[in-house]
């Protein structure tokens, strides 16, 4: 993550750090692989929305899956809740392209980062769509 902060020309030092970790600190779950620590999300849901907060996968972890089965957990979630998932990704974060994946969007940026959204789509919004691309 300090290499994306320092890319993004963010404070990096122990104190800023700290802050970052205990922001919605009442959020978080560790993400576990056979019993041992793996990652951290922060995802909370307001009336109007989830919001995920902070997803990290150890480095020595990434690209396994481990970040999908996580952000899934949140779509599904939200999907029984009928709400969008909200993030915001630093720019230049390879995350995104997970994001991207999933079907987030971008619906917004500013100069360090993207802010997206993911908006589940009814059974009979994905088949009206597969029909149009028959077109």
């Amino acid at each position: 993550m300090t290499e994306h902060l320092v890319r993004a020309g963010e404070p990096t030092d122990d104190d800023t750090h700290r802050a970052r970790l205990m922001h919605r600190y009442d959020a978080a779950q560790v993400i576990c692989i056979d019993g041992v620590p793996a990652g951290l999300l922060k995802a909370h849901r307001s009336d109007t929305e989830w919001f995920v907060q902070q997803l990290q996968i150890a480095p020595a972890l990434q690209g396994r899956g481990i970040g999908e089965l996580a952000l899934r957990t949140v779509l599904r979630a939200a999907a029984a809740d009928a709400l969008p998932v909200a993030l915001d990704v630093l720019k230049g974060n390879p995350a995104k392209r997970l994001y991207d994946r999933l079907g987030f969007e971008i619906v917004g940026e500013d100069e360090i980062q993207f802010h997206m959204r993911f908006t589940a789509r009814t059974q009979a919004e994905r088949e009206a769509e597969r029909m149009s691309d028959k077109d």
